[in-house]
């Protein structure tokens, strides 16, 4: 099997060390400046747009003529739920039925924004969706919250992907939706074709995950609509360069997606923001980085690797992919 992946990114990662693009750099560039960095990266042709962050100087449009100027393309939307400070204590799950109004609105907002860009694939990070202390909520309720938001999100517009992106916590100190097992669960509760799951690598980490597992297991009880890469301590979410930390969990990763057919973009969610690094240096490392990574996987010989993971023959299997990388 093949993985010819097409490469996005996170477009905010393009505000950092402005001078290094911007002969006279303001202190913050519009979503068409970045828009004009990102277009500099070699092999970069896909763009995320946050909702509804990158839309408050420009319409769907008119980000859609953009992309096409850059000869860029549109990978699909992110809902950012921290513009009203009443999101801080959640967004589908906040105890207010008219915040959670407010959120589960602006949400379908984002996906009228994507339709009117050509796109049909909505992220929704739900990090606001939790709690903090113990006697702080009430965990059924707030599961059957989390739910029906994102069935009403998800039958708004049944043409339309919604992808969960889980993560264990951060802003809030416990995550409803913190892991594979209990994304897949909710997924499985709710039963719409239009509703898969977002893989970031860094997350899966420090959920104590391995990554290709998480691949396979999505593949197994519903769909992969996306892949950020990036790496991380297991600690937090570090958002490092590609195969900086984990760099064998990351091959394994990317051979899991070749079985079981992944067609969709890797996108890049790193933070050289961070600590100031070149974020075009940056991105293009990455795309560099996943490219060798791919080509080594096309020297393994796949019938050879099954025989070696049936038999659950570690040693030989490690040797396989040691000689490689080592070669």
């Amino acid at each position: 099997m093949t993985l010819a992946p097409v490469f996005a990114t996170r477009l905010n990662s393009f505000k950092t060390r402005p001078e290094l693009f911007w002969a006279q750099p303001t202190p913050k560039p519009t979503t068409l400046d970045l828009l004009d960095r990102v277009a500099s990266v070699p092999g970069l042709t896909q763009v995320d747009f946050n909702y509804p962050d990158h839309f408050d100087r420009c319409t769907p449009l008119e980000l859609a003529a953009a992309l096409r100027e850059r000869q860029l393309t549109l990978n699909g939307l992110a809902m950012r739920y921290y513009t009203d400070p009443a999101f801080d204590q959640g967004a589908f799950s906040n105890p207010d039925p008219a915040v959670r109004e407010k959120a589960i609105q602006l949400t379908c907002e984002g996906i009228d924004a994507l339709v009117a860009m050509g796109g049909d694939l909505l992220t929704i990070w739900l990090g606001q969706d939790g709690f903090d202390y113990a006697f702080h909520v009430d965990y059924n309720q707030v599961w059957e919250l989390e739910l029906d938001g994102i069935r009403r999100v998800a039958q708004y517009n049944p043409n339309v992907r919604i992808s969960i992106e889980y993560k264990p916590n951060e802003p809030r100190a416990y995550s409803i939706l913190s892991d594979a097992g209990r994304t897949l669960l909710a997924l499985r509760e709710l039963n719409l074709p239009n509703l898969g799951v977002t893989l970031d690598f860094a997350h899966v980490i420090y959920a104590n995950e391995v990554p290709a597992a998480v691949a396979a297991l999505v593949n197994r009880y519903s769909r992969l609509f996306g892949v950020h890469l990036n790496d991380g301590y297991g600690k937090r979410d570090d958002g490092l360069m590609v195969g900086s930390v984990h760099p064998m969990q990351t091959l394994e990763l990317l051979y899991t997606l070749r079985q079981i057919g992944y067609d969709q973009a890797i996108y890049f969610d790193t933070f050289p923001d961070a600590i100031g690094i070149d974020p075009v240096a940056e991105c293009a490392l990455n795309i560099d980085v996943v490219r060798r990574m791919l080509a080594l996987l096309d020297r393994v010989d796949e019938a050879q690797m099954q025989r070696l993971l049936d038999k659950q023959d570690v040693i030989q299997a490690q040797r396989l992919i040691q000689m490689l990388l080592l070669s």
